[in-house]
């Protein structure tokens, strides 16, 4: 049955009350429910209320499986492997007496539609349950949520508008996309305008960001799964990765991969096998828009210091002047690490703002955080401050104009001569001074003891050198 033809009355008499009344819902839900095993004994509509009315019977996580995957298939341009693999609807996962317990809780409750229900409050019903079980699960959470606060932050950053694309290499559950769309609207403009488009290495965390998606009434997106390194889903016709305005990740840490031996977006060089963060970096660079194109993402501090490999690709996105910015966040924000992160925004060559060329903005928010139960967080007022940091005006020492002196919170202004002087070396602490070291993550402190042991050996030889050349000795060498 097509969603657009009109139902007849005698359509409505084949179905049961509860499953007539949830067709005349169409409007609605705007999907298709079809029939599961048409034309046969065990036909019967892929509905809450005709799966309800078997809940005693045996293989009733087959059917549940059966009845989603028809729908997915009945609507593929909304629900296309929108309920991934589904391995809980597996007896040995989730028992049937479990599972029909669930769906009798569930029929207990004020039945959910637009019509009774705004998507502001479905969708932030859903987010709410994924922020509940990433508060209880720690580790595997952080592999597809990010907390909320960090992503209000790296949206206002990059403040997306009206009809532009934004694209998550890394989308997880698709909160970063999710937030595009909620930060435009709150801001007057049309969050549905948005072209969203993510890509997930996880069937099953795709699916989570699909139904999320869909959840918030936004229905201008597309998520793909695959590897984005090594397959990356959005590409042009002539096999180049594709292009948007605003580019938004927090990609795995520190992740071990199979560098690129033949690449475009190996600009500047290839990361090492040990960490994939500037791999990601240069993806996210390569799928900025020439005219307007930004990307933020999140990384752990090492990527800004970190030697070889590493260094020589900081070295070009310096010269190309793609960097605008580095943002230092508080230690232990995120479920899955207790290592200070920070914010990298970038924009496309020659689209910085005037002011903003030949330097980086150097902004330490390390002491800006609230001690909550399991994790640090970023107040409303926190973010506040750190855009305003963001948008600031500088004087000709990289100052900002109207400091903001209290709080942990420091900006500055650093022109890129003087981050070549320090060997393209981007620690927050060589340009920010009050950003401590106890902020700092242990390979910040060991690179900066390595460099001071240096320094100080090299000394030493010299002054060595002078007394014996004075014939002075008894010096230990």
């Amino acid at each position: 049955m097509n969603e657009q033809d009109p139902l007849s009355q005698q359509a409505l008499d084949d179905l049961s009350p509860e499953e007539a009344r949830e067709i005349e819902y169409r409007d609605y839900q705007s999907f298709e429910i079809p029939l599961i095993h048409p034309g046969t004994v065990q036909q019967r509509r892929a509905s809450w209320s005709s799966i309800l009315a078997t809940i005693t019977q045996t293989g009733l996580g087959q059917r549940v499986r059966a009845s989603l995957q028809a729908i997915e298939t009945a609507n593929p341009d909304k629900f296309s492997r929108l309920f991934g693999s589904m391995t809980w609807t597996s007896e040995e996962v989730l028992s049937g007496e479990v599972l029909a317990a669930v769906m009798q809780a569930m029929d207990r409750t004020p039945k959910m539609h637009e019509g009774n229900m705004s998507h502001d409050v479905l969708g932030g019903a859903y987010e709410y349950l994924l922020k509940r079980f990433s508060d209880g699960s720690g580790t595997r959470a952080g592999q597809f949520f990010t907390p909320r606060e960090v992503v209000e932050l790296i949206v206002e950053v990059l403040d997306p508008k009206g009809y532009e694309s934004v694209y998550d290499p890394t989308c997880g559950s698709g909160g970063m996309l999710i937030a595009s769309a909620n930060l435009l609207k709150a801001h007057g403009g049309r969050g549905y305008t948005l072209s969203l488009y993510g890509q997930e290495a996880v069937q099953d965390t795709a699916g989570v960001a699909r139904m999320n998606l869909f959840m918030h009434n936004l229905t201008q997106f597309q998520v793909e799964v695959g590897d984005t390194l090594k397959d990356p889903r959005f590409n042009k016709p002539d096999g180049s990765v594709a292009q948007f305005d605003v580019i938004i990740a927090n990609p795995p840490y520190s992740l071990k991969w199979k560098p690129w031996t033949n690449d475009p977006r190996a600009v500047g060089g290839v990361a090492p096998q040990s960490s994939a963060d500037w791999a990601f970096v240069q993806h996210m660079i390569a799928s900025m828009g020439p005219k307007k194109g930004r990307a933020g993402v999140v990384l752990p501090h090492g990527v800004l210091f970190r030697g070889g490999q590493e260094a020589a690709i900081r070295q070009r996105v310096l010269d190309d002047d793609l960097l605008e910015a580095v943002i230092g966040l508080p230690a232990n924000l995120f479920y899955n690490t207790s290592i200070p992160t920070a914010i990298l925004v970038f924009r496309a060559a020659g689209t910085k703002a005037p002011e903003r060329q030949g330097g980086v903005l150097f902004l330490d928010a390390s002491k800006r955080f609230t001690k909550a139960k399991n994790r640090n967080i970023l107040t409303a007022a926190d973010i506040a401050d750190v855009v305003n940091a963001y948008h600031s005006k500088f004087d000709a020492d990289g100052n900002p104009l109207d400091p903001d002196g209290e709080g942990g919170l420091a900006a500055r202004f650093v022109p890129t001569t003087e981050i070549v002087a320090n060997g393209y070396d981007l620690n927050i602490g060589r340009y920010i001074k009050h950003a401590t070291a106890e902020q700092e993550d242990l390979g910040t402190l060991i690179d900066a003891y390595n460099i001071a042991r240096a320094e100080r050996q090299k000394v030493e030889a010299r002054m060595l050198q002078v007394l014996a050349a004075a014939g002075i000795g008894g010096f230990d060498a």
